[in-house]
């Protein structure tokens, strides 16, 4: 975590309990997997928790996740985001939007991301524009980081394409 962290732990013993050990403003957090560079994590506010190896990020979440070969794959928007410290497992929560370099965008309010497993995916509501316009909508939505192979749990919508198409 490169920014300004206040250590709060030490300043009234146990006194602070349910305060955030540490905080920092105007964070950047580079998650890498063997050296790899997977996603860099931005947000304006930073609490993290020890007991619980707990990181909440509540101003302005914005993700880029990276392949293989540290190519830029996909952008994600929040407004808070939980990890687990853990696992890297990430919770994205209000108004989530994620857009992918190959020109898949989705809206929806709630998206988790399994870093071990390079998933994304939701149970909540969701709207799907794809690369040809079309607006897909559905409930529950599962797809790899890159958004390249995805899947709409229960979906519905129009497409309006020629049978050819």
């Amino acid at each position: 975590v490169s920014a300004f962290l206040l250590n709060r732990s030490s300043d009234l013993g146990n006194t602070r309990s349910g305060y955030p050990d540490q905080e920092s403003w105007g964070v950047k957090i580079t998650l890498t997997d063997e050296g790899v560079m997977r996603a860099l994590i931005k947000s304006g506010h930073l609490e993290k928790y020890n007991d619980r190896q707990y990181i909440l990020l509540d101003q302005d979440v914005d993700v880029d996740f990276f392949d293989d070969l540290e190519q830029h794959t996909t952008n994600l928007k929040s407004q808070i985001a939980e990890i687990d410290e853990r696992t890297n497992f990430m919770t994205a929560i209000g108004d989530v939007i994620v857009v992918s370099d190959s020109g898949v965008t989705l809206y929806t309010d709630t998206l988790m991301w399994n870093s071990e497993e390079e998933l994304i995916y939701t149970d909540d509501p969701i709207m799907l524009t794809t690369e040809k316009n079309d607006t897909l909508y559905g409930i529950g939505f599962e797809s790899d980081v890159s958004m390249n192979h995805w899947k709409i749990l229960q979906p519905s919508g129009v497409m309006e394409r020629a049978k050819d198409e």
